[in-house]
């Protein structure tokens, strides 16, 4: 079965990560929902994909003062109550010049506030239960290196909300996702989760953990990972490459060592109006993950847009 993750929400139609992301990504069809999650001054996990506020929120306008040197607003320097107070926008430009996609959801209109953890649960199981669907949750842990230096650790404040609300196994339709390796172990080892881990791969120029993700990609990488993870969910262009013979699309090898170990591959991330050039549509690039690499996940922007070919790709 190919599971589509609506990747913060339904991101390609409303402001990420808000409730009407959620439900709208419901309602086109998610077979699963992802939440990035850091955490509040007071230790509330929030649903927000950076440890700062600057994109996507109005934070500069209600809080002028309260920016770091580094001229950003982290959501670790607030009180929840104090985060719901902001305005969520469509994600902008680092410089706020504008929208990074001009033709989603209108720049800085709405009315749209940062969710918690738990508010993302309780929509997403409400909605289980009204519509008689089992939609499932995919959270990320954000930066725990980071949060341990702010002296927080994030991993057990996002367990407690998990185990809260019956979320233990993969029976109970939900993965947890890290780009920290040793993050990962020691959900396995020290907190004794059964929860299925999956291996968030990028580059070590996004400098999201220690690890060493040109070695992450190697066979004795997916080696170990299937140690202590049922997947990896790599940036989807270290999963195809071009054959210098014809300039056809072939997988990689790191498409073959995950398959090698059996590990799941959900890559990110899959957008209709920002797709790589190596392929001359949307529904071609959908159809090669689909039917040449047999994916086991897309994350996307566009639920509705990416299921339907993917259906079209199964004929």
């Amino acid at each position: 079965m190919t599971i589509l993750i609506a990747h913060r929400g339904a991101s390609g139609y409303a402001p990420e990560h808000t409730l009407c992301s959620v439900a709208l990504a419901y309602g086109l069809g998610a077979d699963f929902i992802e939440q990035d999650i850091v955490l509040s001054r007071d230790n509330h996990p929030i649903v927000l994909h950076d440890i700062y506020l600057d994109q996507v929120t109005n934070v500069a306008e209600v809080y002028e003062d309260r920016k770091r040197s580094d001229g950003h607003w982290y959501a670790r320097d607030f009180l929840l109550a104090e985060l719901k107070q902001l305005r969520v926008h469509e994600r902008g430009l680092e410089d706020n010049s504008g929208p990074i996609y001009p033709k989603r959801f209108p720049y800085k209109k709405g009315k749209f506030e940062i969710p918690t953890l738990q508010e993302e649960i309780d929509l997403i199981k409400g909605l289980n239960q009204s519509t008689g669907k089992n939609v499932g949750i995919y959270p990320e842990i954000k930066r725990p290196a980071w949060h341990r230096q702010e002296g927080a650790d994030i991993t057990q404040f996002v367990l407690q909300v998990l185990i809260k609300n019956n979320y233990r196994t993969e029976a109970d339709n939900i993965y947890l996702q890290c780009f920290d390796s040793l993050e990962l172990k020691r959900v396995k080892a020290k907190f004794n989760s059964a929860l299925p881990l999956i291996q968030l791969i990028g580059k070590n120029s996004w400098r999201e953990s220690a690890d060493d993700y040109d070695k992450m990609v190697l066979e004795a990488g997916c080696k170990e990972i299937a140690n202590y993870a049922v997947g990896i969910g790599p940036s989807l262009d270290l999963l195809y490459a071009t054959s210098s013979i014809n300039n056809s699309v072939i997988p990689t090898s790191l498409a073959n060592y995950a398959r090698k170990y059996d590990l799941k591959m959900h890559p990110f991330t899959f957008r209709k109006d920002s797709f790589p050039l190596v392929f001359e549509s949307y529904a071609e690039m959908i159809a090669w993950f689909t039917t040449e690499l047999k994916i086991d996940g897309f994350f996307t922007d566009f639920i509705d847009i990416t299921k339907k070919l993917v259906e079209v790709s199964k004929c």
